[in-house]
């Protein structure tokens, strides 16, 4: 990945950060875009002590500020990507929100389908110039398995009706892949590649807000370490997509343990991703 620019967001933890850690490894310049800048920078600073500084200067780790849950910061931060970077070869749209409890983003939206679904939707969208610009390149979209228990109720997008934190979760990694299907076939020809994929159970801080009763915590801390996929396993597609040569010219596919897997009809159907794109592009102010 020597002389590649990777964006990776929410790589101040988890997924993100074990990804941002291999890349750099790789050489690859990689820029963490973080909601929080201390933890970030803290981060950063700790990436680099595993990795150790190269002595020929490749591979650099930059940390910008990114807050998916503001539509102002989006824009703040691809403004200074446009102006501070020449090319932009892979965008790993990883950061997410996980069954929290009802609340809103700064722009009014429900907060798991703002940040995991819209935030990186209007990123992605401010940043397709630079991507066919720096072509070959690679939007790798991190959606997750539970995207089965997820329906697309156009009537109530925003769960204004009715919330259910496990089906809007859901609900928002449905639309991570119909995003990443939509997107792949607007590309077409680009040299822009765009794939989704499911990084398995993996040990993180994503959970935070799911209650586990007091009695059963170490028990399943137990489970977690027995059967979960640590970060940099869970990690290990996001990778293979971002720098793999097996998957050069590879679009519009779900991948799972670094291998194609099928989707169900769902988040194949071409008419709800057209849809959702088209809704999207108003919600986030890209069409009045």
């Amino acid at each position: 990945m020597r002389g590649k620019t990777v964006i990776i967001t929410g790589a101040n933890s988890g997924l993100g950060r074990a990804a941002a850690a291999e890349l750099l490894r790789m050489r690859a310049r990689v820029i963490m875009g973080c909601r929080d800048r201390a933890r970030a920078e803290r981060a950063a600073r700790e990436i680099r002590a595993e990795v150790g500084e190269r002595a020929d200067g490749a591979g650099e780790l930059v940390v910008r500020e990114l807050d998916l849950a503001s539509l102002r910061s989006v824009r703040a931060f691809c403004h200074r990507v446009l102006q501070e970077e020449s090319r932009l070869d892979v965008l790993i749209n990883n950061a997410g929100v996980f069954q929290c409890p009802y609340m809103k983003t700064e722009d009014g939206f429900e907060m798991q389908f703002g940040v995991n679904h819209l935030g990186h939707f209007l990123l992605t969208n401010l940043l397709l110039g630079l991507l066919k610009n720096s072509a070959p390149s690679r939007v790798v979209v991190v959606s997750s398995k539970l995207y089965k228990y997820g329906e697309i109720n156009f009537e109530d997008l925003n769960s204004e009706i009715s919330y259910n934190k496990s089906f809007c979760y859901s609900r928002s990694k449905l639309a991570n892949i119909l995003f990443a299907r939509e997107l792949s076939r607007r590309l077409e020809g680009t040299g822009v590649t765009v794939n989704s994929l499911h990084p398995g159970i993996v040990r993180t801080n994503l959970g935070r807000h799911v209650n586990i009763p007091l009695l059963a915590k170490p028990l399943f801390n137990l489970v977690s370490w027995a059967f979960f996929k640590t970060p940099l396993e869970g990690a290990q597609t996001s990778i293979y997509l971002a720098s793999s040569p097996d998957v050069e010219g590879v679009t519009g596919k779900y991948f799972g343990d670094c291998k194609e897997e099928e989707l169900l009809p769902k988040a194949m159907d071409d008419l709800v991703a057209r849809k959702l794109w088209d809704i999207s592009e108003v919600m986030v102010g890209l069409l009045k």
